[in-house]
């Protein structure tokens, strides 16, 4: 059963590219009919019991939103012919090719978030392959995923909630949306770490009142993202952040750096972007993950159809709560060991963000690169 989301990746050129999806193992890949032959029961076959999989030999897969986008990207994986049909597939898609631009850039290109999201989310699901070539189990037994803002639509993608066409297709929608949005007012994105004394509410009310001084008619600035204790991301007005980073000492900052992201994702700047993708998921065919998929918006799983459908619209304007969602994953009874976790895509922000969570988790950490040509040892 946990191949099967595989499978849905996998086998995306013959389910949503060349006409009507085909349903029969023979039209598959020789890989995938031979493991279908071993993981699919008729209809006749009595129920099997699969055993509960002790944590350390189980999964956690993290995929990561932007930020950690980078020129050359994807270079290591075109020796999978997946690959080169997922990056042949996105062309069609998204009437430019993405794979010229993640392998030779511009960077400044790369990181319009109209190419960036795609960018990440294509990349992220080629990590994926190859995790499936150089371990197989990872794979296999994962139990849980989460993506940050829109690795969401990555995992949920792998889970087996969407196809690979229609979630490329989500993502185009969302990114074009964002990018609008954004373009319309000067807004950013600031990454803050605080001293345990910091009062976040308190430093946006402050930078929202300098606004109001300036002239800023309903200002904007919230905390969009948070990532570890004391760890967080404001969004709002460009000068709401100018006025956070001229006052950090004062607000008991202890570091800050303005995102490479072209607006106040996850605030109620986004409010633009929303119809059109609330349109798009309402006409898409979306399923139950097959693995479980924990939510941006409250940190929970996601349920049914309709449960992903309205918490990925309201993601858009809503907090991303990363530190809550890596309380959600990790939970477990005091000695229990914690499972293996990967995070699969470009840059390794979510382990550093792991790190900071939950050191202990973080100890069975691994990163599957999207650039390095040589392959791991199975472990």
């Amino acid at each position: 059963m946990r191949f099967q989301a595989v499978c849905r990746l996998r086998g995306f050129p013959w389910r949503g590219l060349c006409g009507s999806p085909r349903s029969a193992a023979a039209d598959r890949p020789p890989d995938i009919a031979a493991m279908l032959e071993t993981t699919e029961e008729t209809s006749d076959s009595p129920p099997r019991r699969r055993p509960r999989s002790r944590p350390r030999a189980s999964s956690l897969f993290l995929f990561p939103g932007q930020g950690g986008q980078f020129v050359g990207m994807g270079r290591g994986l075109l020796k999978y012919e997946s690959v080169r049909q997922m990056f042949a597939a996105a062309e069609k898609i998204l009437g430019y090719n993405l794979m010229e631009l993640c392998l030779n850039g511009p960077q400044s290109e790369l990181d319009r978030t109209v190419h960036c999201q795609p960018a990440v989310f294509l990349t992220s699901l080629a990590a994926v392959e190859r995790l499936n070539h150089v371990n197989p189990q990872a794979v296999e037994m994962c139990v849980g995923a989460a993506g940050f803002s829109v690795g969401e639509f990555t995992a949920l993608v792998f889970a087996g909630a969407m196809e690979f066409v229609e979630g490329l297709h989500a993502v185009k929608v969302r990114a074009e949306a964002m990018q609008q949005a954004s373009d319309s007012i000067p807004s950013g994105m600031l990454s803050v770490i605080g001293r345990p004394e910091a009062k976040y509410a308190s430093a946006c009310r402050e930078a929202q009142e300098h606004c109001r001084s300036l002239g800023v008619e309903d200002p904007v600035c919230d905390v969009a993202n948070y990532l570890f204790p004391d760890g967080r991301v404001f969004a709002g007005h460009l000068q709401a952040l100018q006025f956070l980073q001229k006052n950090s000492r004062k607000l008991h900052f202890v570091r800050t750096k303005m995102l490479p992201v072209s607006g106040a994702f996850h605030t109620r700047l986004m409010a633009p972007a929303v119809q059109p993708l609330q349109e798009l998921l309402k006409r898409m065919s979306i399923e139950k993950p097959l693995v479980p998929v924990y939510s941006n918006v409250d940190a929970k799983k996601y349920m049914h159809n309709k449960h992903i459908q309205r918490l990925l619209v309201k993601q858009l304007v809503s907090p991303v709560k990363w530190e809550q969602t890596m309380h959600a994953l990790y939970e477990r009874a005091q000695g229990t060991d914690f499972p293996d976790t990967y995070e699969v895509g470009p840059g390794k922000q979510l382990g550093t963000m792991l790190r900071n969570c939950n050191l202990k988790a973080w100890h069975f950490y691994k990163h599957i690169d999207v650039m390095v040509e040589n392959e791991p040892q199975n472990d």
